[in-house]
């Protein structure tokens, strides 16, 4: 039945997607996924004149091999804005090496730079160190602001699955310890609930998708065990009651993903706390299906919303 429900230039999905089922060799399948990206096209530099390179932060705590990755616009007048951009993986797959591609064309359209972390993944390095890890790479990008051509006062964050559960989680965690100012925050499909109760978690994936076995198993690798209160504070934005004085948000997903329940209800949550916020959900979308297939048309429609949402945010900051 969901089959019928999917956008038909997705259905190619079905064909080129990983088995999710990859749980007894994760190893094994973060090779599969690499593979995937190369046969997809999305790791490879498509744009000669958006230049990239890495950086290692040997100052990122407990983590002495942080890396992270710096996209450039071709041609900047000033400083110009940037974007922190955390991949997605359900916590325990995924790379910035498998995005060049998809980061290139944002860096083209909205005329930012892009800094993409390559955080610590679950279940080797369960929460906080995943999140620790954006931290750190926020904190770099801004004490490099004048070194990388970036005006500080228009930094937003943004992530895709896992990667927006984290950029969440890290407005959250800049909200309280108030070291930095984030202007905006764009969340494609988050994965944001550990609880799995949601109405759509019950939907018949399997094979399809990520489905209600893989969001258990992910949440379990990421925290480590059940969720606990205190422990987990950051881990799991939609558990965190307060959600006041946060930055703007955007927040997109398919009709049939998981998690669209907890989107629309974290977006709904952000609007009572007066948060501008901005939902979209796109009629038969699977999850991710932006970045897995990107010349679908329904891809590209997501895309161009990614793109103006964040330019009418930059040049709203003044």
């Amino acid at each position: 039945m969901i089959k019928n429900q999917i956008d038909p230039d997705l259905l190619v999905m079905l064909d080129t997607e990983v088995d999710l089922n990859f749980w007894e060799n994760l190893p094994e399948a973060r090779a599969t996924r690499r593979a995937l990206s190369e046969e997809t096209g999305t790791n490879v530099s498509v744009m000669d004149h958006i230049v990239f390179e890495d950086h290692l932060i040997p100052e990122a705590g407990n983590n002495p091999n942080l890396r992270i990755r710096v996209y450039r616009p071709e041609t900047t007048s000033g400083p110009v804005p940037a974007l922190l951009w955390v991949h997605g993986g359900g916590y325990v797959v995924g790379s910035i090496d498998s995005e060049v591609s998809i980061m290139q064309r944002l860096v083209d359209e909205v005329g930012c730079i892009v800094v993409a972390v390559e955080y610590r993944l679950a279940p080797e390095h369960p929460y906080p160190m995943p999140l620790d890890d954006c931290y750190q790479a926020l904190s770099w990008l801004f004490s490099n602001t004048d070194k990388l051509g970036i005006n500080a006062d228009k930094v937003a964050i943004a992530g895709i699955s896992a990667g927006a559960g984290l950029a969440a989680g890290l407005a959250l965690m800049a909200r309280d310890l108030g070291d930095y100012k984030i202007i905006f925050q764009l969340l494609l499909c988050p994965m944001l609930d550990d609880r799995n109760d949601q109405l759509s978690t019950h939907m018949d994936l399997t094979g399809i998708s990520w489905d209600r076995l893989c969001n258990q198993n992910g949440w379990q690798a990421y925290l480590a065990g059940p969720y606990q209160e205190g422990l987990h504070h950051y881990a799991v934005p939609f558990r965190v009651e307060d959600l006041s004085n946060l930055p703007p948000a955007y927040i997109s997903v398919g009709s049939l993903d998981l998690f669209l329940d907890e989107d629309i209800q974290y977006a709904r949550r952000l609007l009572e706390a007066q948060v501008a916020a901005e939902l979209h959900v796109f009629p038969g979308g699977i999850h991710a299906f932006e970045f897995f297939v990107p010349s679908a048309r329904l891809s590209s429609r997501a895309h161009y919303l990614n793109y103006e949402i964040l330019k009418h945010a930059f040049s709203r900051q003044s």
